[in-house]
């Protein structure tokens, strides 16, 4: 059972995923909050598997709220949905540098919302395509990589560059494991150990990092 909690100040919408989430069996509503404070408090009090987190709240919006959450250590385990009706750089990009593990629109069909919370319980990160594209030519655009990014990279082995790349590109562990000729369990581990390295929570924070870094640009080859 996936564990769910809904943040958003309008009762509406909290109830509208609520009855989503009501009528799935493997997703369990475990709690709402109404604002960013008492997300992070709902957050450190019930451990949800997943935080669905609106962006524009009172007290505390939802990009500091999940940078919050995702920084304590009562809620290591706890994944954040950022759902916005706002198709905004400065929210995308906040929201994934917050440790965020997904990014959606608010008018994305049920099942897509179903099924991001089903990726995200199980490790995957997850972007709407409008937002994938929009943070790739952000980043294609942008200043060269600071100091400590590309230190951070500078890190990697050449096999290490080329798993980054194609988790940036959005495979999962399967299409990891196809696409480099090895086993899922390897590829999985090819994950873990970009994450230990660049100390990234989860893979979304390894996209983030690629774009920044410039190694995804985009008409690259796969991407």
């Amino acid at each position: 059972m996936i564990r769910v909690a809904v943040v958003d100040d309008q009762p509406l919408v909290r109830a509208g995923f609520g009855a989503i989430l009501a009528h799935v069996p493997d997703l369990d509503l475990v709690g709402e909050a109404a604002d960013g404070q008492a997300a992070v408090d709902l957050a450190r009090r019930e451990r949800p598997d997943i935080v669905l987190m609106d962006v524009r709240m009172p007290r505390l919006d939802g990009i500091e709220a999940t940078r919050r959450i995702t920084q304590d250590d009562r809620c290591r385990d706890v994944r954040v949905i950022v759902l916005t009706t706002f198709d905004l750089d400065e929210y995308v990009y906040g929201a994934l540098r917050a440790g965020a593990s997904a990014f959606l629109l608010k008018d994305a069909a049920p099942e897509s919302l179903i099924d991001a919370v089903r990726v995200v319980a199980a490790g995957e990160a997850l972007l709407a395509p409008t937002v994938t594209r929009r943070l790739i030519e952000r980043f294609a655009e942008g200043p060269a990589p600071d100091a400590a990014t590309q230190r951070d990279m500078d890190l990697l082995t050449g096999r290490e560059r080329e798993v980054l790349v194609l988790v940036a590109r959005g495979l999962s562990n399967a299409e990891l494991a196809d696409r480099l000729h090895v086993s899922t369990s390897t590829a999985k581990t090819h994950v873990g150990r970009l994450l230990s390295k660049l100390g990234a929570r989860d893979r979304a924070q390894l996209v983030a990092l690629a774009y920044e870094a410039g190694l995804v640009r985009p008409g690259t080859p796969g991407g």
